[in-house]
């Protein structure tokens, strides 16, 4: 199946391809980036809000994902802001210091400083939309806030998040082993195949 992907988020955008490409999955890089306002009040809603605008745009089936970070401390935000969480006055603002993705993390750090509960999980909610339907995948991933951050892979909040069973954060993890334990990763893979489960009805 051939299918866009609604993303401006260049490092999902290979993540999605590296994952669904060996599934039988051919992805297209959308041509132009939307603008979506992401007004959902969950990471699915805001995943078919996503799926919604690019396949009106674009008339083609569409995979969008919402997905962030839930931390058991900050009652578990950043949640659907953690994109921008640099931006929420959620224990004060952050300046923006080199990349949103940095001041996201800084502001983590800052408010776990001195916090021994770390426990946090990342979430992902993924959905394929043909225009009449949609079929949808979730997953997750459960691990701890390291103290600072670690490596150079990944994006967002990978430099921070140590996954269960780890030492090593998810930006030292290589790309086909984070694929394997990712909350994106089991997103996908579900996905897929609730698609088959439709398909050999």
């Amino acid at each position: 199946m051939k299918v866009i992907a609604a993303t401006s988020n260049p490092g999902k955008l290979r993540e999605i391809v590296r994952i669904l490409s060996p599934l039988g999955f051919e992805v297209i890089d959308p041509p132009d980036v939307l603008k979506v306002e992401e007004t959902g009040s969950s990471f699915l809603e805001n995943a078919l809000i996503k799926a919604k605008a690019y396949f009106d745009r674009f008339g083609m089936p569409t995979v969008a994902d919402d997905s962030g970070l839930e931390v058991e401390a900050l009652r578990g935000y950043p949640g659907v802001y953690s994109s921008r969480f640099y931006s929420i006055d959620f224990g004060g603002q952050e300046e923006v210091r080199g990349s949103k993705d940095e001041a996201n993390v800084r502001k983590l750090l800052r408010l776990l400083k001195g916090v021994d509960n770390r426990r946090a999980r990342f979430v992902a909610w993924v959905v394929l939309y043909t225009g009449d339907s949609g079929v949808f995948g979730y997953g997750e991933c459960r691990g701890t806030i390291a103290e600072e951050p670690r490596g150079s892979g990944g994006f967002g909040y990978d430099p921070v998040f140590v996954p269960e069973g780890y030492t090593r954060t998810m930006a030292e993890i290589p790309p086909e082993e984070k694929d394997r334990i990712s909350h994106r990763g089991a997103a996908l893979r579900n996905l897929v195949r609730a698609v088959q489960r439709i398909s050999d009805r």
